[in-house]
């Protein structure tokens, strides 16, 4: 009877204790599989903070890039590597060129944010003349006084109306092209028989005359018209100039419309209108006749002529007073090629707040192009006492205009000839 008993309380201890053992086991399953949950939560997260951080650093990349694509469009240097490399960046200039790596090297140093030489975009100013420093002044002269040769002496529409006055002009001129002697007065004269000699047409009028007059070849010379006749060299420093953030103005003694009657729609040289400053003459309505501007009200029968009054040769100190009224800044660099830019020179690298630089073109290259050695030696002479960078059209550059253009002084020349004999 006792034995009985305690078989019972064996069974009921094992049953109790194969209960707990499956509550125990039913826990654990539960207990387990909370965790594999959490785990696999937790690696879920794991992941998804994986993929948020590439997608950051890709957001960040993107950011980068296209910081760098705003840098180089505000004016900074995304890549200066490559601004270094002068054999890609001007090309037409020759692997020793001092002026070239002066260039570059002052480009790189203002570009770069960060440098205490930094230039805000809308501070990089470039000034620029334009006979003898972006294009030829010896074909055989100047282009504004071979046109007014043309106007006066070859143009069948108007040389029969030339006056008197505009006659000894054309004179004075192609006495000047035989003895290379440039006439005291001239600069005023030449001024003077412009103005005149297209009076009453308007400014559309004369800037197509001037571009018709470019499309003839270029006197001197093969494989190249008048319009054709720039430095290739300094084509690039333009675009080069342009690609680091610059604007760069025209400044030239040559007549303004005429200037920019030589650049509108020329594949080789992209100066906006408003971005050319040259020498002035008056402009009025038709009907205006003598009334004063201050008189006469503008009609919408009117067209804006020339007036036939020349009023300003822009030349030396008259570069410096055009160049504060009409661009408003100081410039930080100045090309040029003679005296009659060395005031805008000066007033370029003098009291700046910025680092600027002033380089002067010297004429030594006498086989591709007419040189005056003479002429380049003064040119040096003087940078070197103003501390301006000579620059050896002989010596930096690998052309002047260009495959396929030769110098010919046989070619051309034959008509300025004639006429010298006509009116001698």
């Amino acid at each position: 009877m006792q034995e009985h008993k305690s078989t019972k309380t064996w069974k009921a201890v094992a049953i109790a204790a194969i209960c707990i053992l499956l509550i125990e086991s039913f826990f654990l399953m539960g207990t387990m599989s909370k965790k594999q949950q959490e785990g696999a939560a937790q690696q879920a997260a794991v992941q998804q903070a994986a993929a948020e951080q590439s997608a950051a650093a890709g957001t960040e990349t993107a950011k980068a890039a296209d910081s760098a694509e705003t840098t180089a469009a505000d004016g900074g240097i995304a890549a200066a590597d490559e601004n270094k490399d002068i054999a890609k960046q001007l090309s037409l200039w020759t692997e020793n060129a001092e002026p070239a790596k002066q260039l570059t090297d002052y480009v790189e140093t203002v570009t770069r944010e960060g440098s205490p030489d930094f230039i805000p975009v809308e501070n990089r100013i470039a000034v620029f003349d334009l006979d003898g420093t972006l294009c030829s002044e010896t074909n055989p002269i100047y282009f504004d006084h071979s046109l007014l040769l043309q106007r006066v002496l070859e143009d069948p529409e108007y040389k029969d109306k030339a006056t008197d006055t505009e006659k000894e002009v054309a004179v004075q001129i192609l006495q000047w092209i035989q003895d290379g002697k440039y006439p005291s007065t001239m600069d005023i004269d030449h001024g003077k028989a412009i103005a005149s000699s297209f009076a009453g047409m308007t400014i559309r009028e004369f800037v197509d005359y001037v571009r018709n007059y470019r499309n003839q070849p270029a006197p001197g010379y093969s494989g190249m018209t008048r319009g054709e006749s720039f430095y290739r060299p300094m084509m690039e420093v333009l675009e080069y100039l342009e690609a680091n953030g610059f604007t760069s103005y025209i400044v030239s003694g040559t007549d303004r419309l005429i200037v920019r009657g030589l650049v509108e729609d020329n594949d080789l040289i992209h100066i906006p209108a408003e971005h050319v400053i040259g020498s002035d003459e008056t402009l009025v309505a038709r009907g205006q006749e003598d009334k004063d501007g201050l008189h006469y009200v503008y009609t919408d029968r009117d067209d804006l002529i020339l007036g036939g009054e020349f009023i300003i040769k822009n030349l030396k100190m008259n570069k410096v007073a055009v160049i504060a009224q009409e661009i408003g800044k100081q410039p930080v660099l100045s090309f040029g090629n003679s005296t009659g830019d060395s005031s805008m020179a000066e007033y370029t690298i003098t009291k700046n707040p910025y680092k600027s630089l002033a380089f002067m073109l010297c004429c030594d290259d006498t086989e591709r192009e007419y040189g005056n050695v003479e002429k380049a030696d003064k040119m040096r002479a003087l940078c070197e006492e103003f501390h301006w960078i000579p620059v050896s059209m002989k010596d930096d550059w690998k052309t002047i205009y260009g495959d396929g253009v030769t110098r010919t002084p046989d070619k051309g020349f034959e008509v300025i000839e004639d006429e010298i004999r006509r009116y001698k």
